[in-house]
């Protein structure tokens, strides 16, 4: 595994070369693995330049989002390949784009767990998402089905307008049977997204999910949860937060979602209240930048050397060089915030919002499968004196997040085609200066 920037002195594990020390111990010849298991619905994003009379064709609204059938969905997508309409096809899903994002930049292995087309032709839209998809994200669990995994149309018409035609083929068909149980068991995190839990009705998504946070809760697994789109938690923001109470560590969100789960529109505020629920909060901002909020032991905290920020939470930042922690895990939890502008101010063009909080996400998750990796092959070092979430400090989470976050902002793709510079390992250094 690849750790998330260079450390220098006692931050630092080598992973690059052998350590005298760690060879001499024979428990530790044979590092052990730490891995992430993600589950989606699988589906692929295609872009196509059309005009108002294909619109008018297949029954879809200019500006509008509509759900389509299988069999619109099959002669749209002919009809966009057999005329070379299509501009884009990416592999989607916000889960999905986060392990890929986590296994490039963690050059390590993840698991994902959904449905894929039993027959894939050349050139399809199943074909791309496994050829859009890093190697290094394990695919081995996917359920095959008879059907096409799900499909998200974005038609721009000739006066720029987007329109969407969604269709969820087999995207929802994921069971029981194809959740297993020793995998999750052994993850260092499972990462599932509000969608899931919702599930078409008819469908075994959603059992197929609340199996796999059993298991999770089960072995003592972090359980994160992104949750997707505001429209899903404003259906009833009460469940979600009692689903979020009873099983969730860490929760990934927008200003919106946070605003709909807890009624705080100010996202400082929203992360504050999830605290009440989650363990760990991750709020994007768009422009105002990204929050982070956790909680520490008393014994752990450590003071930042940072600017003390203002907020309806007063110098919220003051502990932010403390490492987060699960609130049972604290003798005497406290409450620790973190904020950071956009890297660089933002990218001077945006070319696709697109997986923004994916990328932020995925950040933290490499963070925290670097400390079960730290913790499994180095059990004695001084870095697991306390039980945390996180290889480094809340402040340094939220500085990585942001820099991925921008990598995405400036590319056309929903994830990330490499991994950061190498000339940017050492974050603590270089983050600044251009």
């Amino acid at each position: 595994m690849k750790f998330p920037g260079q450390r220098k002195s006692k931050h630092y594990f080598p992973v690059d070369r052998r350590d005298p020390l760690i060879t001499q111990n024979p428990q530790l010849t044979e590092l052990g693995q730490a891995y992430v298991v993600g589950i989606d619905q699988t589906l692929v994003d295609i872009e196509a330049h059309v005009d108002e009379a294909f619109l008018n064709r297949y029954g879809l609204s200019k500006g509008h989002s509509v759900v389509i059938s299988d069999d619109v969905a099959e002669r749209v997508y002919e009809e966009l390949k057999a005329n070379n309409m299509v501009v884009s096809e990416f592999a989607g899903g916000t889960v999905g784009n986060t392990m890929h994002n986590y296994s490039v930049l963690a050059d390590s292995h993840s698991i994902l767990l959904g449905v894929m087309s039993q027959e894939i032709r050349i050139g399809s839209y199943a074909y791309r998402y496994l050829c859009n998809t890093s190697s290094r994200v394990n695919l081995d669990y996917l359920q095959p089905v008879n059907g096409p995994v799900g499909r998200c149309f974005t038609f721009i018409s000739e006066c720029g307008e987007r329109s969407f035609g969604i269709n969820a083929g087999k995207m929802d068909h994921l069971d029981v049977a194809h959740i297993p149980e020793e995998v999750i068991k052994g993850a260092s995190a499972l990462v599932i997204t509000a969608y899931l839990v919702r599930g078409a009705d008819g469908t075994p998504m959603k059992e197929a999910a609340m199996a796999a946070v059993r298991y999770a809760r089960e072995a003592n697994v972090p359980v994160v949860l992104t949750l997707g789109t505001r429209f899903v938690i404003d259906e009833n923001p009460q469940w979600w937060r009692d689903f979020i109470s009873e099983n969730v560590t860490v929760l990934a969100m927008n200003e919106d979602e946070g605003e709909a789960l807890t009624g705080f529109a100010d996202p400082l505020m929203a992360a504050d209240k999830a605290l009440d629920w989650a363990d760990m909060v991750l709020c994007t901002a768009g422009p105002i930048g990204l929050y982070m909020a956790s909680y520490t032991d008393e014994e752990s905290k450590r003071e930042t050397t940072h600017t003390l920020l203002p907020g309806q939470i007063p110098e919220f930042n003051m502990y932010e060089f403390s490492r987060p922690m699960a609130r049972a895990s604290c003798r005497t939890p406290m409450r620790i915030y973190s904020h950071i502008s956009p890297y660089m101010g933002g990218p001077e063009k945006i070319k696709n919002t697109n997986g923004a909080g994916d990328g932020a996400l995925s950040a933290l998750l490499h963070d925290m499968v670097a400390n079960a990796y730290h913790r499994m092959n180095v059990p004695n070092s001084a870095k697991h004196t306390s039980d945390f979430l996180t290889y480094s400090s809340l402040a340094q989470v939220c500085k990585y997040a942001n820099r991925v976050s921008y990598e995405v902002l400036a590319q056309s793709s929903p994830r990330l085609s490499r991994g950061l510079p190498e000339k940017e390992d050492s974050l603590e250094e270089v983050y600044w200066e251009r």
